[in-house]
């Protein structure tokens, strides 16, 4: 059994199919190549490509991307506003590199940033903006031909998909009775893709010499660190554009391989959780990814990677912790909140208190956009807690020490914060599973 590829039945006429592939970029895929990507190109392989990636209106739509995304500037420090101010002459000058096959990438710059939910800390890479241009004028021409065929689990970095559907996904299996999951993690993911089986993988459905040469020069960019430059000889850096897509592509074999085999496979990037039905298929699908990382030239992470009995204890997946057939924020998802929190609550905060519950409610409600599918007891806590610190506050503007307490509950009462706008989670809980009874 072959994995389902994650697109619509095929489409048969011309408006149908662009329909489909409205997320492509249109001064690349035309008409005519949206056809023959729904019909599929003989051998399964895509020819002369390097024209559509130094296309003017491709590079033009790609610097669009990369203004709305920002970022910072790279080892040039050329900026997004400084490229733009020449921008013509600019965009000509890489379309003739690459035209002409003279095109280099410079050196990536790379900043160690805290990982999310963690102490730790992961590397950045950041591209020039010329660079992060052709990556994405790059992945314009690439997505769609892989995507075509990606399979159903597979949510992360991919159009029109993401967090929520996986999240479902795997709700849906707890509740049809899957009692076990292989909790996986791949340790340093996107340091550690070997290079040369990575342009292979993409060599299967890519014939263009001029464009694998262009990826390999991507994948072999210096990084400039602390005034020290080095190669990496493996993996391709997060920041990248182009990154997610060949992080994708690399593990679109384990999807096929483990979906062959019977077993149910939610993956979003590298985090993925395998939801089985017994603990002896548990271990039959963690002996599966183990064998193929291996043969890949990945590595499970051995501390981070578990079987779990879902009847006994719970596990982590996307910022969720699911147990006994609920969810709810997992400990460093609550933690992450509470510590934006404490930056617009400090007791000494010269803003009015109308300014500091926008900047709280801000916060709030796009966490709450996120994690509302939660059960109704995670947020009755932090209620109180957000409360806590805004009478904190208030008692401090009285020339009162320490914390809210006692009397302060009576003074401000939760309803004067009702009045005053602070966005109530229990209550716009409350609201959502209302509205969705409906």
């Amino acid at each position: 059994m072959e994995a389902k590829p994650a697109s619509v039945p095929k489409a048969k006429q011309a408006g149908e199919v662009r329909a489909r592939w409205a997320w492509t970029e249109a001064s690349v895929w035309t008409e005519r190549m949206l056809t023959a990507l729904e019909r599929g190109v003989k051998g399964g392989c895509w020819f002369s490509l390097i024209d559509k990636v130094y296309s003017r209106r491709n590079l033009g739509a790609a610097f669009a991307q990369v203004k709305a995304n920002q970022g910072a500037a790279g080892v040039d420090h050329v900026t997004v506003e400084m490229f733009a101010d020449n921008l013509e002459a600019n965009l000509r000058r890489v379309s003739e590199q690459l035209a002409t096959g003279k095109y280099q990438p410079q050196a990536v710059r790379r900043k160690w940033i805290p990982k999310s939910e963690s102490k730790q800390q992961r590397p950045l890479g950041i591209p020039t903006v010329r660079d992060r241009v052709v990556q994405g004028a790059l992945r314009n021409v690439l997505e769609p031909i892989f995507e075509r065929d990606f399979a159903e689990h597979s949510y992360g970095f991919r159009p029109e998909r993401g967090c929520k559907a996986a999240l479902r996904r795997v709700d849906q299996l707890l509740k049809a009775g899957s009692s076990w999951v292989v909790d996986a993690d791949l340790a340093n993911y996107f340091d550690t893709i070997p290079q040369d089986k990575l342009l292979e993988q993409v060599a299967q459905k890519v014939a263009d010499s001029s464009v694998l040469e262009l990826l390999a020069a991507m994948l072999q960019q210096g990084v400039m660190e602390a005034m020290t430059y080095w190669r990496p000889s493996a993996g391709t850096p997060q920041g990248a554009v182009i990154s997610p897509l060949l992080a994708n592509i690399y593990l679109d074999p384990l999807d096929h391989e483990l979906v062959r085999h019977g077993f149910e496979l939610v993956r979003y990037a590298d985090d993925f959780v395998i939801l089985c039905g017994s603990e002896a298929e548990a271990r039959a699908a963690l002996g599966r990814v183990q064998a193929w990382t291996t043969q890949a030239g990945l590595q499970l992470h051995a501390e981070k990677t578990r079987l779990v009995d879902v009847t006994r204890e719970g596990f982590d997946f996307l910022g969720y912790h699911f147990e006994r057939g609920y969810r709810w924020p997992r400990r460093k998802s609550e933690a992450k909140l509470r510590d934006k929190l404490r930056q617009h609550t400090k007791r000494r905060n010269g803003h009015s208190l109308q300014t500091i519950i926008s900047n709280v409610n801000q916060t709030l409600t796009g966490w709450f956009e996120y994690f509302k599918h939660s059960h109704k007891t995670a947020f009755p806590p932090l209620d109180k807690w957000i409360r806590m610190r805004l009478r904190s506050i208030l008692r401090q503007r009285r020339k009162r020490k320490g914390r809210a307490r006692g009397t302060d509950n009576i003074r401000w009462p939760n309803a004067f914060f009702v009045q005053q706008g602070l966005f109530n989670l229990s209550a716009a809980h409350a609201a959502s599973r209302q509205s969705s009874r409906r």
